[in-house]
């Protein structure tokens, strides 16, 4: 079984580059961030053509979130359940795993009120995967605005005092770990520093500036079961990429 997380930025922009990766690739399920669509503008057929259902949940130019499968799709849940108005949280079960896709808020500043969204939201995530069932694999991806460690970011020294790699937010992945999840990505490659994202100025990309805030976390039982975990670089090349890059697992199942 192969899955792959990516953040898209946009699959009104991005569309003919998700699609010729996955003619190419073959995910057996993908989870999508940043679709920026509405459900109705969503490209249900065109993945259906593909041999792929997929659900999604919109919100227009902003968020969005999806799940694509060639696997089954089934018990598909939006939000978590409560007044949150920002669509980033789709879950569902694909061949017997739960399978969720998240994009987790910026947080922009550390004094911006957007900050304390994004650590409320990474809590209810973690109260969520810890009431789960823990009889059942599950797989956590998506894109988390959140590097790990430091090892996670190319100058850590640059992003002192802001976002994505303060203690508090480092501390809400921990907790997610702590709720018996892995991550795999690290979890395979202990040493590498595994960049999914790098900024459309400056050359960022081939200058190697980038952050692994993308993220796959499996069940320990998953974890024994993974053969590979990778960033596919090939994806951030070439016209018009997002600046992101899919991470891709594959598991003996």
């Amino acid at each position: 079984m192969n899955v792959a997380t990516w953040n898209v930025n946009s699959l009104t922009a991005r569309w003919p580059r998700v699609e010729e990766w996955l003619v190419a690739n073959r995910p057996d399920v993908l989870l999508v961030q940043e679709t920026k669509q509405t459900d109705a503008k969503f490209p249900f057929d065109q993945l259906r053509a593909l041999g792929y259902e997929s659900a999604h949940y919109g919100q227009g130019q902003w968020n969005g979130v999806a799940i694509v499968s060639r696997v089954g799709l089934d018990d598909v849940t939006r939000g978590f359940g409560d007044d949150d108005p920002e669509a980033r949280i789709i879950a569902a079960t694909c061949a017997g795993v739960r399978v969720y896709s998240c994009y987790v808020p910026n947080g922009r500043a550390l004094d911006d009120p957007h900050y304390v969204y994004k650590l409320q939201w990474l809590a209810k995530l973690v109260d969520l995967l810890a009431a789960r069932d823990p009889s059942t694999h599950v797989i956590v991806g998506g894109d988390f605005n959140v590097a790990p460690r430091d090892l996670d970011c190319y100058d850590p020294s640059l992003f002192e005092g802001a976002t994505h790699v303060s203690a508090p937010e480092r501390h809400a992945l921990a907790a997610i770990e702590a709720t018996g999840l892995v991550d795999l990505t690290r979890a395979l490659h202990p040493d590498e520093p595994c960049y999914t994202w790098w900024d459309y100025r400056n050359g960022s990309f081939h200058r190697g500036w980038g952050l692994r805030i993308d993220l796959l976390y499996v069940d320990a039982g998953l974890r024994a079961k993974a053969t590979a975990s990778y960033v596919d670089r090939e994806a951030r090349k070439g016209e018009k990429p997002s600046d992101h890059a899919p991470v891709v697992a594959e598991f003996a199942l």
